[in-house]
Formats: C-alpha cells, structure tokens, sequence
C-alpha cells in the first residue's frame, strides 16, 4: 500500500511543476509582446504636416501657439497671416491658440491627415475659416 500513496505523491509534485512552468512561459512571453509593443510606439513617425495661418485680426496681439503641450511659436503679431509648418508629431493633436492681452484660449483638433488651417480674430474671439 504504501508504495500506490508514494507514485500518486509523485505524481502530483510533478503535475505542479509542470503548472508552474507554464505559467513562468507565459508570463515571458506576455512580457516580450508588452515590450514590443512599446518599441513600436516610440518608434512611431508621422509624415504629415499641419500648415497653420493666422490671416486677420492678429496684428499687434501677443499670442502663444500650443499643439498638444508642446509650445511652437511665442510672439508679437507683426504682419499678417503669420504662417506655421508644424510636423505631426502625436496620434492625436489639437492647436491651442493663446491670446496674452485677453488671456483667452482657443482650442482645434487637428486632423489625422494634416492640412491647412486658416485662422481670423474678431471682436468674438479667433474663428477657424473655412479650408480652401
């Protein structure tokens, strides 16, 4: 008798190290695929390119331009249209125009396909134009 409780014993020591490498082997490979996927996002470019004008309006205003968080232009308007060539740089992105004299913030998502944007002031605030 005690030799059939011996096997069963061994039996079950060797099914739970078997159940521990699998999930060691697991673990490894969700690691590795968490990994590269990370690397993939780094490496991550754009080509495209977002042509931003401030046509009218903007002259003599002290204005800061923000995509995302990222600040691209920091002046004194001193002719118009003041234009900007921005590289996408993010999956997402949105323009935030700052306005210093009425601390105002506008703000525009930006598309995924770049383009052109035009912009004007009026007594109401800055208003994107139509794209031509």
């Amino acid at each position: 008798m005690p030799h059939h409780l011996n096997t069963n014993k061994q039996f079950m020591i060797g099914n739970g190290i078997l159940a521990f490498a699998v999930i060691f082997v697991v673990v490894i490979f969700v690691y590795m695929s968490l990994k590269l996927q990370q690397d993939k996002k780094r490496d991550r470019t754009f080509i495209e390119v977002y042509d931003i004008a401030l046509e009218r309006g903007f002259v003599g205003d002290s204005l800061s331009v923000f995509v995302n968080d990222s600040l691209f232009l920091k002046t004194t308007v001193k002719s118009q249209p003041l234009s900007l060539k921005i590289k996408r740089f993010a999956a997402q992105s949105a323009l935030m125009i700052v306005d210093h004299r009425t601390e105002n913030v506008s703000t525009f998502d930006l598309s995924e396909k770049g383009g052109s944007y035009r912009f004007e002031k009026d007594a109401d605030g800055i208003k994107q134009l139509a794209k031509k």
